[in-house]
Parts: structure tokens; C-alpha cells; sequence
């Protein structure tokens, strides 16, 4: 009976002290914003935390989420799609776009759905002969846009709705060379051919 007592005495200690270390360290994650955005993009995305490798692009999303819908808003109190791909842009990659999805067109190369990047832009014609909503390419088929209904929020482009709207994809060539998602063995975005 002395010795369960004294294994017991010994043992306790040490899983109190793994216990405070194991919620140190869960503290530790939930207080940090970036790991708040992993966690976030891996659960949305199903993706593992070490591949979410552009944490600029999605900390920036993450802290925008369920802002409020408001045409020609450009805050947190209420912003429209166009200005939520504006300050992407102009915040992530030191890139200015233009004021609104039909003028954004006009400044990029197009890109075929299966070779979208995270940063890429998406352009839909919702119920219209011109574009009028874009969005920011994620990954994984998702988007991150300023939906009239919910706010800024995660789509995927796979959804009969934004896949019945789907116009085309956009790269801003000039944005997405500063983008730290790219590797050395891929070629650099600055030389890739457009696919007009």
C-alpha cells in the first residue's frame, strides 16, 4: 500500500505540471491572432495548419469576417466587395485596384478556375451581361468577398449558385510577385504568360 502511495505521490505532480504546460501552451495559441487564423483557414479549408503558408492574405480575411455588407463602404462598419478586394490588396500586397469589379477587370491577366492561386481574383455576372461582384481566391475552391446578405465571408466556388455566376479569374502580376505563397522551384508569377 506504501508503494501505490509513493508511485502515486510521485506520479501526480508530474501530470499536473503536463496538465498546466498543455493549457500554457493552448493559451498561448488562442491569444495569437496568427494561429487564430490558421486554425480558422485549416478548419474551413481542411487543410493542415503548416500548409495555411500565406498567414498575411488569410489573417487579413480573418480579421474581416462578418463585417456588414454597405455599397461604397470601406470600413469595418460596412464594406462592399470591390473595396474588400481594394483593401486586400492595398494592405497584403502594397497594391492599388481599381474602384470597382467591372474597372479590377481591366487590370489583370486571366486565369483559367484550375489555375487559380491564393490571391488570385475572382469576377462573377450575377444576373448581368457585366461583371459585378468580385472576390478574393483563397485555395481550396473558397473566396473570401463582401456578400450582399451575409457580409464579408467564405464561399466556394464549387456551390451551384457561385458556379452558375462564375465569369473568369484575375492575377494582378505586380501584387502577386511580393506574394511569399510562391517557391523557389515554381517560376516567377512576373514571367507567366497571360491567358487571355
Amino acid at each position: 500500500m506504501k508503494k501505490i502511495f509513493w508511485l502515486f505521490a510521485l506520479v501526480l505532480p508530474m501530470l499536473c505540471t503536463q496538465n498546466s504546460f498543455a493549457q500554457t501552451t493552448q493559451d498561448e495559441k488562442t491569444n495569437d491572432p496568427d494561429n487564430l487564423a490558421k486554425e480558422y483557414f485549416s478548419q474551413i479549408m481542411d487543410v493542415a495548419v503548416s500548409a495555411t503558408a500565406n498567414t498575411k492574405l488569410y489573417q487579413f480575411v480573418y480579421e474581416w469576417i462578418g463585417t456588414p455588407y454597405r455599397l461604397g463602404g470601406k470600413t469595418k462598419k460596412g464594406i462592399d466587395c470591390s473595396k474588400f478586394a481594394y483593401e486586400v490588396y492595398e494592405k497584403v500586397f502594397n497594391t492599388t485596384l481599381g474602384y470597382n469589379s467591372r474597372n479590377i477587370y481591366t487590370q489583370v491577366n486571366s486565369v483559367k478556375k484550375t489555375d487559380l492561386r491564393p490571391g488570385d481574383l475572382v469576377f462573377f455576372k450575377i444576373r448581368s451581361r457585366n461583371i459585378t461582384h468580385v472576390g478574393v481566391y483563397i485555395g481550396d475552391d473558397k473566396f473570401a468577398h463582401a456578400s450582399t446578405s451575409r457580409g464579408v465571408m467564405i464561399s466556394d466556388l464549387n456551390d451551384a449558385y457561385w458556379k452558375r455566376y462564375y465569369y473568369n479569374g484575375g492575377r494582378m502580376l505586380a501584387a502577386i510577385t511580393t506574394d511569399e505563397t510562391y517557391d523557389e522551384e515554381q517560376p516567377s508569377p512576373s514571367f507567366m504568360p497571360s491567358t487571355h
